[in-house]
Order: structure tokens, then sequence, then C-alpha cells
């Protein structure tokens, strides 16, 4: 501790001190600098002391002392200054803090009155010097818990400052107390403006006298803040400040919804980006695809992709939303299949705190507020009920949606694709999907063919499968056999991409050297094996040959007498003439001489 520190406090005492006594009075610190002075040490004030002095012996010792005899105490023997030294008499208090000690208080008498005071009144003097060290002590414990207390308060602004939620704390009544900066940024308030203002006026509908009456937490509360030149929807968190059962006020943290989607959306799709040329494939029909594809990304009508399952719809929803002018903002999917009826309208649209028995406290946001700015995938869409139809009609008209157990349309910015592996056509006219939502969702289809229709791009996809596949099982599969390669051109793949890359997958698993054969293929695949080779060894008999062997089975039947001839002929659907021509070119014999 350093007593420079409270440089001022300690001349005062000083002075305090000589008006009392009458003598004069210096203070020196542990460094041995004179830091306060009265009467001759006034003007010397800011001097260091000789480390041999009286007062080097006192730090020293850390006891008090009276010299009463200067230049022959035992103080005074290693002092330079021992036989020149004018004073009279000197009393040396030293100052404490703990078991440090930090300065010295000196009084010298130089006149033989101020000595007289001074041995005279030794036993009341040393007991006010010590009041008097004691009380420089508790200024300076004082000024050094004063530094203390503004240093957290700087390092706790610092730290609220760097939260990333603004922060207000409020008396019972609502007036703000504290703040912090990233409150001001959220309200778009100044200091003055956000210490005039009642939280009140700050967090919409909430009731903030049943905040302050039920001293308990709030977590992830939504509001709406409406200021005259600035509105946001937000979430908040609030805490009371309370003593025992006693509350004084209120901290509360708001956060703003867009800002927290951002994040979610940052955190899940970030990293997810896809483009057209991920699309694996130059077959004419896909390149069709692609090409309407590219051309529906700068739009922001819906767009509707049919195709089989397994076909990479998803795969063109995603390179649709990346190619367009949403590619920073979220890509959010839902599968209509995938989730139970009952659910799906919460994972839409969300739901408030307490809106059904088993809702998360605090409320949930649905997948269309997550995809604010950004592209909504709704896969499967033609397996949703009729019900749900009726709320998504809405959604695509008015772009605006309403949470389970909310009583207000929360506006959205998203564009919509959905996809299916059903006929729509065929389901509307059956009365299971709206006419209406067909039609508001069918405004650029785009129709993914399978793969048996673009058998061109199956040996591309098979050498990008087969480099996949090595590096996700750590295998080094050269190639595919070219029977192999023929099963996979003559298999109809029902299942299309997804089957081709299982069935790539399971030949890399099951081949035990480095080129896949058929006897590395699942069975479904095998038992088309089976019919090429089949079909290979069956013996083709040139046509010729067949009608040789048909006209001598009719000869042979029918004989080969003139009306023989005429019944074979019409038996083998030939004129006479013809007939004739044919026996003679194949060298069939006659047993009749009249042929």
């Amino acid at each position: 501790m350093d007593l420079i520190k409270i440089v001022s406090n300690v001349q005062k005492i000083s002075e305090a001190i000589s008006s009392v006594i009458g003598v004069d009075v210096t203070v020196v610190d542990n460094n041995y600098n004179r830091i306060a002075g009265t009467g001759r040490y006034r003007n010397c004030i800011g001097e260091k002391v000789n480390e041999k002095s009286v007062f080097g012996f006192a730090l020293t010792q850390g006891e008090s002392f009276v010299i009463e005899n200067p230049r022959k105490h035992f103080a005074c023997l290693k002092c330079d200054n021992a036989y020149s030294c004018k004073e009279f008499a000197e009393v040396c208090c030293p100052i404490h803090v703990g078991n440090d000690t930090i300065g010295v208080i000196g009084l010298i008498a130089f006149e033989e009155e101020q000595r007289d005071a001074i041995i005279n009144n030794q036993v009341n003097l040393m007991n006010f010097l010590n009041r008097m060290a004691d009380l420089i002590s508790s200024k300076l414990l004082e000024q050094e818990n004063t530094e203390k207390i503004k240093l957290l308060a700087g390092e706790l602004e610092i730290v609220l400052d760097a939260v990333d939620k603004g922060i207000i704390a409020a008396d019972h009544a609502g007036n703000i107390l504290h703040y912090n900066t990233k409150a001001l940024e959220l309200f778009r308030l100044h200091g003055n403006q956000i210490l005039n203002t009642n939280i009140k006026n700050l967090i919409g509908d909430l009731d903030f006298n049943k905040l302050i009456e039920k001293h308990k937490n709030l977590k992830n509360k939504d509001f709406t803040y409406n200021g005259s030149s600035h509105h946001f929807r937000g979430v908040l968190d609030a805490k009371p400040i309370s003593i025992g059962d006693k509350n004084f006020g209120i901290v509360c943290s708001f956060s703003n919804i867009s800002d927290l989607l951002k994040t979610v959306n940052n955190i899940t799709t970030g990293t997810m980006v896809t483009s057209f040329d991920s699309i694996i494939g130059s077959s004419y029909c896909l390149e069709q695809v692609k090409l309407e594809a590219e051309k529906a990304a700068k739009s922001t009508s819906t767009v509707l992709i049919q195709g089989e399952s397994g076909t990479g719809k998803e795969l063109f929803a995603r390179a649709v939303h990346f190619y367009s002018n949403r590619a920073k903002g979220p890509f959010i999917t839902i599968n209509c299949a995938a989730i139970p009826e009952q659910l799906l309208e919460s994972e839409f649209f969300g739901y408030e705190d307490g809106a059904f028995t088993g809702a998360r406290r605090g409320g949930k946001a649905g997948k269309f507020e997550l995809a604010n700015k950004g592209t909504i995938f709704l896969d499967e869409i033609g397996d949703m009920a009729i019900h749900l139809q009726t709320k998504l009609l809405r959604v695509v008209q008015e772009y605006v949606i309403e949470k389970i157990g909310g009583k207000e349309s929360i506006p959205i910015d998203v564009r919509i694709i959905a996809a299916t592996n059903k006929d729509l056509e065929k389901k509307v006219l059956e009365g299971e999907f709206r006419q209406d939502l067909f039609y508001r969702l069918n405004v650029i289809p785009l129709n993914i063919p399978p793969l048996r229709d673009r058998k061109d791009d199956i040996i591309v996809l098979v050498d990008y499968l087969l480099d996949k596949c090595n590096s996700k099982l750590e295998k080094h599969i050269n190639k595919i056999d070219d029977d192999s390669l023929e099963i996979f051109m003559n298999y109809k793949w029902p299942g299309n991409v997804r089957e081709l890359e299982n069935t790539i997958e399971y030949a890399v698993n099951m081949c035990s050297g480095s080129v896949i054969k058929c006897m590395d293929l699942p069975k479904r695949l095998k038992g088309c094996e089976s019919t090429l080779k089949s079909n290979k060894n069956v013996e083709i008999i040139p046509i010729k040959e067949l009608e040789k062997k048909e006209i001598e089975k009719a000869l042979e039947y029918f004989g080969h007498s003139k009306q023989s001839i005429t019944k074979a002929a019409e038996a083998l659907e030939l004129s006479r003439a013809t007939l004739y021509r044919k026996i003679k070119e194949y060298g069939i014999k006659s047993s009749s001489s009249k042929l």
C-alpha cells in the first residue's frame, strides 16, 4: 500500500497534529519520501529522506519512540547528520496496516519550549499520535477499498457490455437504475433517455407488477416493443433483486428475436452450402432441370419439386436457395411425413408458453419463424393432412403466422419450396389435396427425372459414390468390374440415386479385394445378374434354318404330291410358287419325281 494515494489527507492530518501539539510535523512513507510537512518541512515535501536517519530506524523497528537527547540516542548513531543536527527533541510514530509499516509520523522540536511540550506529556502524546496513525491507516484502507470498488464496477461494466443481451435493472416501481450498451442499441435510446424511461414502457403487454409480486424468474418470454420510431419483437428473461423476503426491484435481459434466429441458423445451416455443380450428372434431361432450377432461384415465387424417392429433391431445393439472393439467410427443412400430424402444426408455427399440456416453458419458435429472411423446404408435402393444408394456404397467401395459443399475427419473409414423390394432381382430383394450395405451390414446377431415364449418369455417379464410400469407410477400392457395371446399367433403380449410393456402400463393405465384382453386390442385383446370364446362354437360331425345318416338317406331314404341296403351302401361308422356290433354295430333297 502506498501513502501517496492519500497525500492530501495526510497533509491535513499533519497540520491538525501541528496545531494541537505546537511543533513541526512531517510524514515519511516506506519508500523514504517526505509526503507531508508543516513549518520548516513544508518546503521539503517531495524530498528523499536518508535511510540512515531516525525515520529509517523507525521504519525498520516498526515501533514508536521519543528522542530526548538528539545526537546521542541510539537511533541517531548511524545518521549522517548527527553532529550537525539542531533538533531539541523528536518523536517517531510508525503507521501500520496489518503487519506492514507503511510510513512514519515525525514530531520535531526546534526550541526548548517545544521540547518541554513533548517530554512532559509523552503518554498522552503517544496515544494521540497512535490514533492519528490509525486515522491515516484507515484513510488509506478506505481509499484502497474505493479503488477496488471502482475497479470492480469497471470490470462489471465491461462484462455487461460484452454480453450480447440488453440488460436493465429497475426498482420496484419500474424506474431504470442501470443498463448496458446493448440495451441502448436494442431500444435505440440514449443514456439520458433510458434513465428517464420506465421499464413498463419497454416490455409491451407484460404485466410488470406481477413480475415484481411473484418473486420468480421469468425465462424466454415473448414481448413486443413499440417505440415512437422503432419497434421489434424480442425475448425477455427476468430475475428479482431480493434480500431475504424483501424485493428491491428486477433485472431483465432482452434479446431481439431476429438476432437469436440468426444465431441458430448460422449454427445449423451456415456450412451446408449446396450448388448446382454439387448435383452429379450431365445427361440431357438432368441438365434441362438444372437450367430451369437456376431460373427459379432468381425468383421469389414458390417452387414445387416432384420426383420419385431418392432422386435428389432436397439437393435441388438447397441449390435453389444458395443460388438465390436469400443465400445468406436460413434454409430450414421440415419433413411433413416424418412428424406426427398432431405435432406438425406446432413445428410449423410454434406455440406460446402454456399453450397445451406438455408445452415447453417459455414457448417455442416454429420452423416458419426460424426461416425468416430465408427459405423453408416442405418435404413430402403430399402427405400433409387436409386441415393443415388450410392453415398453410393462409401462410402462402398472406405470409403471416399465428402461434398455437398466440393472440397476434406474426409477419414473415419466407420463400417456400415444396417437394413430393406423389402425383399431386391425382390427389387433387381424389379430394386428398386442396386445389387452391396446389396452384399456390405449383407456381414454378420442377420434375426430377428418375435414374432409369438418365442412365448416361450412372457411370459418373458410380465413380463419385465409390470415392465417397472409400473415404467414409477408409477403403481403397479401385473400380467396379464390367459385369457389375452392366448389371447397374440394366437395373431399374426404383430407389434412384439413394439406392445406388446404398448399393455402392454395401459393395465396398463386402469387397475383399480392390475391384468390386458381382459377388459383392446385394441379392436384389444378383437376381438381375442371373437374368442377364440366362439371356446370354439362349441359343439363337437363324431365320432361314427355322424356315427350312418348318418346310421339311410340312412336307413330311402332307406328303410330296402336287395336292400335298398345295396343302403344305396353305399351312405355311406361302404361295405354291414361293414354296417351290424355297424347296429349291434350301436343297430340300423330295421323294416324288413329279415335284
